[in-house]
């Protein structure tokens, strides 16, 4: 089903339940928003685009003639952000060399430098909170995605939702998987290759231990890398180490805190983690213009 001017949000592709709102409707949304804010994790090293990444950050690989930090940073401008902070590490200062060549490209941004040590993608969020209002949600985005996503309508409606998390989802076929039930409430994780399947809900477990059958009440959806964190789950990270990857936060706290997945069903994604992807991903921003 395509959509002509209008976003579409879906809980379950079975159950054909599906909820349309006009753009021009969602853009009212955003007129009473005190601000839009974002962080693009941008510290990796990069080591799967190795020979490149050997002289400069991840961020600053180019695709399409530019580098894949100012793909990021502009289709979020476009949408919106008027906040962007930005993990470094590797060549940390390449990045921001870069960001002041440009003038922060006319917005707020924010640099949370890891120079000191990678904190994984939980412990980056965590480090960065003094840098984020407390007023409105934070939108994640790793800086190496490429995608046909409406950020504004997903950050819009996960605002709108008022959850702690709402990560965006699509049926694309991987290997791991992320489990949600019909109201789209994070369950768990899985590997359909090992079979390993982590929840904080042990009938999840049950469920998935024989075949890797999912429980009648399970979907499996791919996550994007694109999520939306609100400021008050933060009280929930003061516990974790100083380093530590978000989506083990997220699933150890399904079942006390509310995650929801927000499915994209023609989500068009690239993950431009590999030398072998960059032709490909030139050819995917082309297809996105």
């Amino acid at each position: 089903m395509k959509n002509f001017g209008y976003a579409e949000l879906t809980w379950h592709s079975e159950m054909k339940r599906k909820i349309h709102f006009p753009f021009a409707f969602l853009s009212l949304f955003r007129n009473f928003a005190v601000m839009k804010q974002c962080m693009i994790f941008a510290a990796g090293l990069g080591t799967r685009l190795r020979p490149l990444t050997d002289t400069m950050p991840k961020a600053l690989v180019p695709v399409g003639g530019q580098p894949l930090l100012r793909h990021v940073i502009l289709k979020l401008k476009e949408a919106g952000f008027d906040r962007i902070v930005i993990n470094v590490h590797h060549f940390a200062e390449q990045i921001i060399n870069y960001l002041s060549a440009n003038q922060n490209f006319g917005i707020d941004i924010r640099i949370s430098n890891e120079s000191d040590g990678l904190l994984e993608t939980g412990g980056g969020i965590k480090k960065a909170q003094p840098m984020f209002s407390t007023e409105a949600p934070i939108l994640i985005h790793n800086v190496d995605i490429l995608s046909n996503v409406d950020l504004a309508a997903f950050y819009d409606y996960a605002t709108r939702l008022s959850g702690d998390a709402t990560l965006l989802v699509s049926p694309r076929v991987t290997k791991r998987y992320l489990l949600f039930d019909d109201d789209m409430r994070l369950k768990g994780w899985m590997n359909i290759e090992t079979g390993e399947v982590r929840s904080p809900f042990p009938w999840v477990h049950e469920a998935n231990s024989s075949l890797f059958t999912l429980h009648s009440s399970l979907n499996r959806f791919a996550f994007s890398g694109i999520h939306v964190f609100h400021p008050a789950f933060f009280e929930a990270m003061y516990q974790e180490p100083e380093r530590f990857p978000v989506m083990d936060f997220y699933l150890k706290n399904a079942s006390c805190h509310n995650i929801f997945g927000f499915l994209k069903e023609d989500l068009q994604l690239m993950d431009v983690g590999k030398l072998d992807t960059l032709d490909q991903a030139e050819q995917f921003i082309k297809s996105l213009l």
